[in-house]
């Protein structure tokens, strides 16, 4: 849990209202869900299976104890989870020693998106959470077969300013 981000907050979209807040364990069904609901997440192995509830159980409770991360969902007004993304914290020696916001797995259920969920949520990311966490800078990444996504992001005033890389991690021993 991030301290400084005042929450819940309460968020006026498009269609709906919705409010923001801090995920429990309660949540992780809802979570799940909206990564499974993602085509390119599902393509990665996000399908909700019950297989793998223990592993997303963990990843859930390693992120809630840990005080550089949020894990947030938005609400709607039914009592539904109709969103969620992550928030991660990380000061940094680059640009004078400013602090970054990272957002990560931002996502909205099918049924709500272009509804403005997701320009809402991230509105408060730049315009309230950054400020109250101190940030800086507000950053993300975003996979590159995401061309809508990418509109979205620009839309809002952020910039494809970098070329990201990752490498995924074989299992085993490090490959040197």
């Amino acid at each position: 849990m991030i301290d400084g981000l005042n929450l819940p907050a309460s968020l006026s979209a498009r269609t709906a209202d919705v409010v923001i807040r801090r995920a429990t364990p309660d949540d992780l069904d809802s979570i799940v869900r909206l990564l499974s609901d993602d085509p390119i997440s599902a393509g990665r192995g996000d399908v909700a299976g019950e297989e793998d509830r223990d592993a997303y159980a963990n990843a859930l409770n390693r992120i809630v104890a840990d005080p550089a991360n949020e894990l947030l969902i938005a609400v709607g007004e039914t009592g539904q989870v109709v969103a969620t993304l992550q928030l991660t914290l990380i000061p940094g020696m680059a640009r004078q020693g400013s602090t970054r916001l990272l957002v990560e797995a931002v996502r909205v259920a099918s049924a709500e998106r272009s509804s403005g969920i997701g320009t809402a949520l991230m509105r408060w990311v730049v315009d309230a959470a950054a400020v109250e966490l101190g940030a800086s800078l507000v950053q993300l990444t975003s996979d590159a077969a995401r061309v809508d996504a990418h509109r979205f992001y620009r839309r809002l005033g952020f910039i494809d300013s970098h070329v990201g890389f990752k490498y995924a991690v074989p299992a085993g021993p490090a490959v040197v």
